[in-house]
């Protein structure tokens, strides 16, 4: 006799059309840039390796196992197992899978971390050597200048950067800032700029005759401003020149906040001007918890 409430078939996914429309609901609900790609990453590797198969707690499971087995990362894995659990989200709302199965999907954990990750930083010289790559004799390469400029100078995250306004730049207490920038979380924080920054945007807005709108913008007649990976491709591309490989935007924005601490800057002032929510996050970003410039074995006499 057949069951009066039949088990709902497993839940097919697979690299279709009918995929997109979730793909992008859960893009668009993530604000970072940065995370956003990795979601975009994530999910396109969870549907290679289903490869058709239906989405199950099982085959999440040996998801999970492949990427550690492959050697990825434990944050690595964690961020696209969060990326799977919000395509379950989504499909959980679109009514694509019901409560049980969705229940039954989000149970996959993380794999554990432990410690912290050391995070990347450039020293005081690499970064005069960083802001000498662009050729400021052209137009170009003052927009350039002027973008490693303000990501380093001002520790801006590459969205905030994006959507910075000319008139989003005011004096304010007898100096020149980054008035009411809307920061990560909806929280709302104010950014000194220093002079050397300054005269960066400067050079950049009087060569490309910018009056108002975006800072950052194509170098070409078109108004329009530029992109995420174009941003991510300027500071790969001059941080390779110095021989430095594997640096982002993002990594600009920790050397800011590790000088201005190293230089004597009070933390909770070096928080504010991050916009961080949580002092721990600084502290991660400052990489004070270890001190690698005096290691405890360089007191060893051997």
């Amino acid at each position: 006799m057949a069951s009066p409430h039949p088990k709902p078939a497993p839940w097919l996914l697979t690299a279709g059309t009918s995929t997109a429309p979730l793909v992008n609901l859960v893009l668009a609900s993530v604000p970072s840039p940065n995370t956003r790609r990795s979601y975009a990453k994530g999910i396109a590797d969870l549907l290679a390796f289903a490869d058709g198969r239906p989405i199950t707690r099982v085959l999440l499971l040996e998801w999970r196992a492949a990427m550690k087995a492959a050697g990825r990362s434990a944050s690595t894995v964690n961020l696209r197992i969060n990326a799977a659990r919000a395509l379950v989200r989504e499909a959980l709302g679109s009514g694509d899978v019901d409560a049980a199965q969705a229940f039954d999907l989000l149970r996959v954990g993380n794999l554990p971390v432990r410690g912290v990750r050391v995070g990347n930083w450039l020293t005081e010289e690499q970064v005069h050597e960083l802001l000498a790559v662009p050729d400021r004799t052209t137009l170009r390469g003052k927009r350039n200048y002027c973008i490693l400029a303000v990501l380093v100078g001002c520790a801006l995250r590459e969205e905030e950067l994006l959507t910075l306004k000319v008139e989003d730049i005011q004096r304010r207490d007898d100096r020149w800032v980054i008035l009411n920038l809307l920061s990560k979380g909806g929280r709302v924080r104010t950014v000194g700029i220093k002079t050397s920054v300054k005269q960066a945007i400067d050079e950049w807005v009087a060569a490309a005759k910018i009056r108002d709108g975006r800072l950052i913008r194509q170098t070409t007649l078109a108004p329009g401003g530029i992109s995420s990976a174009t941003i991510w491709n300027i500071v790969r591309a001059a941080a390779a020149k110095i021989g430095v490989a594997h640096f982002g935007p993002h990594d600009l924005r920790r050397t800011c906040a590790k000088h201005c601490h190293t230089r004597g800057a009070n933390i909770e002032q070096v928080q504010r001007m991050l916009g961080h929510a949580d002092i721990r996050t600084t502290v991660r970003y400052l990489g004070i918890e270890q001190d690698l410039v005096h290691a405890p074995n360089d007191l060893l006499p051997y």
